[in-house]
């Protein structure tokens, strides 16, 4: 073993020894929750009139209640005797200081949450182990790796599952069933629309593909999914990418105020980014050779064009600053208890 693994081998012992240390007295890495109970009856009750008095209001300025805030509550008030007797727990998430009431004693209703605790211990090694690749790659980075892919992947599916299957095709090829079973939500005027059995047939199809035979079935769907697909992302970035610059580039050279004279500030504005386009574009124009004026035009586009790349650069570091100040600040406040910037902490 060389000195360099000595060093980090004694660095990770001191580290985890003292983590074991205050995760033993009970100062860092806790989580606390507040326990509420709920009547489903009471619940629609108050859903109900927050919406006659919201019609209350709108009627008041002349006008009528949305609709679908009409159908919602008599929803609720159909739905009304059929959750009677239902009640329900929740537990929201509190920080340590509100475990003390007023009087400085334990709030009943906030107890130790050991779901939580574990979330913010696996959240700060999930952490630690993305940030040894700093030193090398090495197993605990293929770890945590390995589990953001996959949880990744599996919410993805979840989240696509409920709100792209069920939501958007079954809720609206057999709403009536989707709405009996699985969405209660799923507003009653919704009617069957016919014309869904075509994404169904091309998502069975589009499934064909983990057949042993008959693969080649899946590449009808699938070609289908990519030309209709480039042909809306094809009208976005034209109107995005091309005409939203041309249209933003005829502005006026000369910005005259109300009373006749001339706005600078707006007139160099203007005047400056209609020559940094000209200039960008002359340095693509190819088609004569760049000498002279021309050449001294295209070499000013070479520095605009930097100049973009860079400040688009500098914004991308930016945001990855602030991505890894979230995460010291995880690790610092949440787990570590080192620092207290809200006072989430005061009197403990």
């Amino acid at each position: 073993m060389n000195r360099c693994m000595i060093v980090w081998t004694l660095l990770l012992a001191l580290g985890g020894a003292y983590l074991l240390a205050r995760a033993v007295t009970g100062h860092m890495g806790l989580a606390y929750i507040r326990q509420r109970s709920f009547d489903a009856q009471a619940e629609f009750r108050g859903q109900i009139a927050e919406i006659d008095v919201q019609e209350q209001a709108t009627q008041a300025a002349g006008m009528t209640l949305d609709k679908e805030k009409a159908e919602r509550r008599n929803w609720l008030k159909t739905r009304l005797p059929a959750v009677q007797g239902i009640r329900w727990t929740s537990y929201d998430r509190v920080t340590p200081r509100e475990q003390l009431n007023r009087n400085g004693q334990r709030d009943p209703d906030v107890r130790f949450s050991w779901s939580n605790t574990i979330g913010i211990w696996l959240a700060a090694l999930g952490t630690l182990c993305i940030l040894s690749f700093l030193y090398g790659d090495n197993v605990f980075y293929k770890l945590a790796e390995a589990v953001i892919v996959g949880t990744s992947a599996a919410y993805a599916m979840v989240v696509g599952f409920w709100s792209t299957v069920m939501q958007n095709l079954f809720g609206k090829f057999v709403p009536s069933l989707v709405r009996a079973t699985v969405l209660p939500s799923i507003p009653e005027s919704t009617q069957s629309e016919w014309i869904y059995i075509v994404p169904l047939i091309l998502s069975v199809l589009m499934l064909w593909r983990l057949s042993p035979v008959g693969g080649w079935i899946s590449r009808w769907p699938l070609a289908f999914f990519i030309g209709a697909t480039a042909g809306f992302r094809l009208v976005h970035y034209l109107h995005a990418d091309f005409v939203q610059q041309i249209s933003s580039t005829i502005v006026p050279l000369v910005v005259f105020k109300t009373d006749g004279s001339v706005e600078i500030g707006t007139t160099l504005k203007n005047s400056g980014m209609v020559a940094s386009v000209l200039a960008c574009l002359v340095y693509f124009f190819f088609s004569i050779e760049h000498r002279g004026s021309i050449g001294r035009i295209a070499r000013v586009g070479i520095y605009i064009l930097m100049i973009t790349f860079g400040a688009a650069f500098a914004a991308t570091v930016m945001g990855r600053i602030s991505l890894i100040t979230d995460r010291l600040t995880f690790l610092f406040d949440d787990w570590l208890w080192w620092i207290d910037p809200i006072g989430k902490r005061v009197g403990l």
